[in-house]
């Protein structure tokens, strides 16, 4: 059984709980239509509320190059349309990322959210993070340690199974799987290449 509080979720209204969970999954979908509607549609009692568009825009680090846009909110985004606007694929997901905050859900479920980021504009977007989901409860699925190290929480999970759990620093203590993977791949960083292991 999956508990939220010590209760069991079968007994919140799906609706309710649905309202209060967000989640960027790898395979983000890109929308045919103006930024405003690919980021509004994040929540849709309020999907025309642009104060909360622009802000959430801030927070996944999309504004910037919003602003920039021919038309800035109102761009068509895709090439569905003659005047579409193709974005970078870590444009992209910055656009996802924000519609996730639109919904200003208490569970956020981020799986490898930073994926298509390069590596500056990823330490730029997790430096925020922390203040993002303050209060909130975040599952983050990553294959970069660089992003896992900053959870309260790691589990590393192989075959199905939880093998090893416990924060950063634990782990790197516990010299088990994790570790052996962290160094690796911090071992990759610095001989330049970008493994993922």
């Amino acid at each position: 059984s999956i508990l939220i509080d010590g209760v069991d979720i079968k007994s919140f209204d799906p609706t309710e709980l649905a309202s209060n969970i967000g989640v960027i999954f790898h395979d983000y979908v890109k929308y045919c239509g103006s930024v405003s509607e690919n980021i509004g549609l994040g929540n849709i009692d309020n999907h025309t509320d642009m104060t909360r568009i622009i802000e959430s825009a801030k927070k996944s680090g999309a504004h910037e190059f919003i602003d920039k846009l021919p038309h800035k909110y109102d761009t068509i985004l895709g090439k569905l349309f003659d005047d579409g606007t193709e974005l970078s694929e870590g444009q992209w997901q910055k656009i996802a990322l924000a519609r996730a905050f639109m919904r200003d859900a208490q569970i956020l479920i981020l799986d490898e959210p930073t994926a298509a980021l390069d590596a500056k504009t990823e330490y730029e977007v997790f430096r925020r993070f922390g203040r993002l989901v303050q209060g909130k409860t975040t599952l983050l699925i990553s294959h970069r340690f660089s992003t896992v190290r900053m959870a309260d929480r790691i589990l590393l999970i192989e075959s199905g199974r939880i093998v090893e759990d416990g924060s950063h620093d634990e782990l790197m203590d516990l010299n088990g799987r994790y570790a052996k993977m962290f160094n690796m791949q911090a071992e990759g960083y610095q001989n330049g290449r970008n493994d993922t292991v």
